[in-house]
């Protein structure tokens, strides 16, 4: 069976739980949510209420009716980008931040949005002073990653959400690779925004995003349409959710979600945070004692990911022989995130990502590790 080690990307195996909750909303239940008043409806608005409450309990959001169900982390960011920046504002990111920051940007770049990267060290820590001075010019918006999805470091976000408050900044925070492993509140944190995806550490489905806004910013919506509320009104409702949520929802992803999210509260976040870290230090360790591999070590430790490279090699050919020899999958190349292996000095080749998850064993990592060894012995006779 194969070592799966791409959880980085989207987390694999689900809870059993998460699967049965799918195939119930798909075998059993089957309607639209908030479309009709029959008891297949009813019970499906009662799961994505129910899943709102928990995502809100798990994230710290004040309240469920906040919880804003998107396909994907990237289409919460682009929704508060593009439905924020106006021509002539200013974004403010860090040197860490993934594709589904920079593209918009960039495009909106091309209608007046102005833009200014804050730089990171070569670890891929935030130069807090300089982004204190930076925030403190007030731009319209401020952008971070709680947790990089290259080398796993987290950024100070307690700091930097201090300082954005102080100046009176919202700050969208990208938590697609903390969530469901680091605490995180939004009221405490006093968040303008925050996004995250729902198949990676909540444990749920593919096509599942989350977003959370702040009731006093106004954000326009990414799109109108249908919410089976106040049809006969020709304007999108304002109230949230259904001002972002138009079209019929992802009931069999929002079941799971649900069921993911109840894996975590039962488990605890310490517990699944704590396992990640132990996988990812004896990996780190493991890899630092390998001649010609060199690790991308973050200045703080967040999550389980661990990226490095090996002299001589590409790293798409080391994940191309892990994959055949031994049945083990990582990621490799650039993660969609070029302007963090810039920061980290892995740029163009990019990096071998190791992302192990809750349900990896310490005895698997030892057999990546010698699978490793025995690749390396093998290329260089």
């Amino acid at each position: 069976m194969t070592l799966y080690l791409d959880n980085a990307a989207t987390t694999w195996p689900k809870p059993d739980r998460v699967y049965e909750a799918v195939q119930h909303a798909m075998r059993e239940v089957g309607a639209s949510p908030g479309r009709a008043a029959h008891r297949h409806a009813r019970e499906a608005s009662d799961i994505v209420t129910a899943t709102r409450e928990k995502v809100a309990r798990l994230l710290g959001i004040p309240d469920a009716e906040a919880v804003i169900f998107t396909k994907n982390a990237t289409e919460s960011i682009n929704l508060v980008l593009k439905g924020w920046l106006r021509p002539g504002d200013r974004v403010i990111f860090s040197g860490m931040e993934h594709n589904a920051v920079v593209r918009p940007v960039e495009r909106l770049k091309l209608v007046g949005v102005e833009a200014e990267v804050i730089p990171c060290t070569s670890s891929g820590l935030l130069d807090l002073e300089l982004f204190r001075k930076k925030v403190a010019a007030r731009p319209r918006l401020a952008v971070l990653n709680h947790a990089s999805n290259v080398n796993g470091g987290i950024q100070p976000v307690a700091r930097v959400a201090e300082l954005c408050s102080d100046a009176g900044v919202p700050l969208l925070l990208d938590v697609a690779q903390t969530a469901g492993v680091q605490p995180v509140s939004a009221k405490d944190l006093n968040l303008g925004m925050l996004a995250c995806s729902g198949h990676k550490g909540l444990l749920g489905p593919s096509g599942m995003g989350l977003l959370y806004i702040r009731p006093d910013l106004d954000v326009l919506p990414l799109m109108e349409g249908g919410t089976g509320s106040r049809s006969e009104d020709a304007l999108q409702p304002d109230c949230t959710p259904d001002r972002y949520e138009s079209g019929t929802l992802n009931l069999p992803g929002i079941a799971g979600l649900g069921a993911g999210i109840d894996f975590i509260l039962e488990r605890g976040i310490a517990s699944i945070r704590d396992h990640e870290l132990e996988l990812a230090f004896f990996l780190e360790d493991g890899l630092n004692r390998m001649s010609g591999v060199s690790v991308y070590r973050p200045a703080e430790r967040g999550t389980g990911t661990v990226s490095f490279t090996v002299e001589g090699l590409n790293p798409g050919d080391v994940g191309y022989l892990l994959d055949e020899a031994f049945d083990i999958a990582v990621r490799t190349g650039l993660h969609c995130a070029p302007l963090a292996h810039e920061t980290l000095g892995s740029f163009p080749q990019g990096t071998v990502r190791v992302s192990p998850g809750i349900f990896t064993r310490m005895e698997e990592m030892e057999y990546f590790l010698k699978s490793l060894r025995s690749l390396l012995m093998t290329r260089r006779r």
